[in-house]
């Protein structure tokens, strides 16, 4: 049991740590003021960003699926902060109450090269890739190992309705781990019978960094948490022996080195990787710069720290290949309806109640999301913001000759009009397109062996913990917020040997009703 002044100290702000830290206070009994909060960037949240402003355009790297069905430990914690816009409500409760009137049913899933809406009552399956298919979601993890979904569905699979939505819903490429797409058809099952729809998505009422960061940040401040934005922890010191037991810190801080020495008695809680390191903005005249693992220091720390260890993992496995990780988004801030009006029209869907729209023929693989506005807690009346991205920006555009990734924000929505038989001038005549590359967004999805990923509580550790993408939890999901809220919440148990019980994941895929209903889809 820890003392009653053991200390925390967080490296890298992303939901793991913000969340790990809430579990301390809230069910660890910890003072805020004795967690301390290190972030590299100026900005709190990680992954989960949003910025911008209506007149230098919104800016955000990503949007997040979220469900009710499964997110156990995301929705626990978010029942007990409070909401930033709702007095005695937390967040968890003005989340339900916003998508009990903002329900998703796509009507316009995917698009094709003619901009029909396509019929996707039908998965498209042949009996070949209903039996491929099946093997792959009963095979053990042992025996997918390292495996990419390419070695267990045939070329065919990859032009069904299902993958074109499945894909692009959860952003998988074809060359992504086995185990990971096996865990995503077993933790999401209940979604196969309605991907087409959507309709078990849930959205938050502002992007994720204004509805989750904002009022979770605003709570462990006022629990007198410290954060130290601007510093980068550039070593964790270990103690010698067989015992893993960090001693020190070492810093650099505006120029200045330093050093914060640790405790027995002291927790570490290291976020290990990155998703979104080395990610650029453009503009609508510049395309993002193309930065690298050289022009960042998100994952040498890692490196520095798994360098003779094992049992710290692999970085090499998730970060060697940028071609197979990365893909490019845009962020969309117009100053009138005009677009939002014709895919209203055209979809049959109310913003907000669509969700992905995918361009099933587009080389880029491009899909745009409408979601309910305003999306910016800032964002004023008639401006209105969309969201999008492409799963293949490395090839050349139908539209556009040039790659997506070398495409400045006027070139993205002249490809996007292409697609949509939309004229340019007219619907996006005051528009500020703003592209992002993120070189390791999908990083985490890359083949890899189990000892590729550490533990979160490593086996002999004393006072250090991983809380990432990029540790090993058993049957579930990465690419998720849940994943990163469960990984913290088992880290906090663990460390303060709180005999509290965690949320359980719930196991849709053993429901007879649930199989049921994927059988009768799978067979449509």
């Amino acid at each position: 049991m820890m003392s009653n002044d053991t200390k925390a100290f967080m490296i890298g702000s992303g939901i793991g740590s913000l969340a790990a830290a809430a579990f301390m206070i809230r069910d660890g009994e910890m003072s805020g003021s004795n967690i301390t909060i290190f972030e590299a960037l100026p900005l709190l949240g990680g992954s989960l960003d949003g910025g911008g402003s209506p007149d230098t355009g919104y800016t955000m790297r990503g949007g997040r699926m979220l469900t009710t069905d499964n997110y156990e430990c995301t929705w626990e914690l978010f029942k007990s902060i409070p909401s930033l816009e709702h007095p005695g409500k937390s967040v968890f409760d003005e989340t339900v109450e916003f998508n009990e009137v903002m329900k998703s049913c796509s009507k316009a899933r995917l698009i094709d090269r003619n901009r029909s809406i396509i019929d996707v009552k039908s998965m498209g399956f042949s009996m070949a890739d209903r039996t491929e298919l099946l093997e792959l979601a009963a095979a053990s993890e042992d025996k997918l190992g390292s495996t990419r979904i390419t070695d267990w569905l045939s070329p065919e699979f990859f032009t069904t309705n299902f993958w074109y939505m499945w894909s692009t819903t959860f952003a998988f490429q074809p060359w992504h781990s086995a185990v990971e797409f096996k865990r995503y058809l077993h933790r999401f099952m209940k979604e196969f019978s309605r991907i087409e729809t959507l309709a078990g998505v849930k959205r938050t009422v502002y992007n994720q960094y204004d509805s989750l960061v904002r009022p979770l940040v605003s709570w462990l401040k006022a629990q007198q948490v410290q954060f130290r934005k601007g510093c980068t922890v550039t070593d964790i010191v270990l103690g010698t022996g067989d015992t893993i037991l960090v001693t020190e810190l070492k810093t650099t801080e505006s120029g200045t080195t330093g050093s914060i020495q640790i405790r027995p008695e002291d927790l570490v809680l290291f976020q290990n990787g990155t998703m979104t390191d080395a990610s650029t903005f453009g503009s609508m005249t510049m395309a993002p710069e193309k930065l690298t693992k050289a022009d960042s220091n998100g994952w040498s720390l890692w490196e520095k720290l798994a360098t003779g260890r094992p049992e710290f993992g692999n970085p090499a496995a998730f970060n060697s290949s940028i071609p197979e990780s990365n893909w490019p988004s845009f962020t969309v801030t117009l100053r009138d309806t005009v677009f939002f009006d014709k895919m209203e029209a055209m979809s049959g869907n109310k913003a907000g109640t669509g969700g992905l729209v995918t361009f099933k023929d587009s080389d880029w693989y491009m899909s745009i999301v409408l979601a309910h506005q305003p999306h910016y807690a800032s964002q004023p009346d008639g401006v209105q913001v969309f969201w999008g991205y492409a799963l293949h920006g490395d090839r050349v555009g139908n539209f556009v000759p040039r790659p997506m990734a070398d495409c400045n924000g006027e070139e993205i929505l002249r490809e996007l009009c292409g697609h949509l038989n939309f004229d340019q001038e007219m619907t996006f005549g005051n528009a500020n397109c703003i592209p992002c590359r993120m070189p390791y967004i999908t990083s985490q999805f890359m083949p890899r062996a189990k000892s590729d990923r550490p533990l979160p509580v490593p086996k002999n550790s004393k006072n250090l913990a991983f809380v990432s993408q990029y540790v090993e939890i058993a049957d579930d999901v990465v690419f998720t917020v849940e994943y990163s809220v469960r990984v913290a919440q088992m880290v906090v148990y663990q460390l303060l040997e709180l005999n509290h019980e965690l949320p359980a994941i719930s196991r849709h895929d053993e429901s007879v009703k649930v199989k049921f209903d994927a059988v009768l889809k799978a067979f449509a």
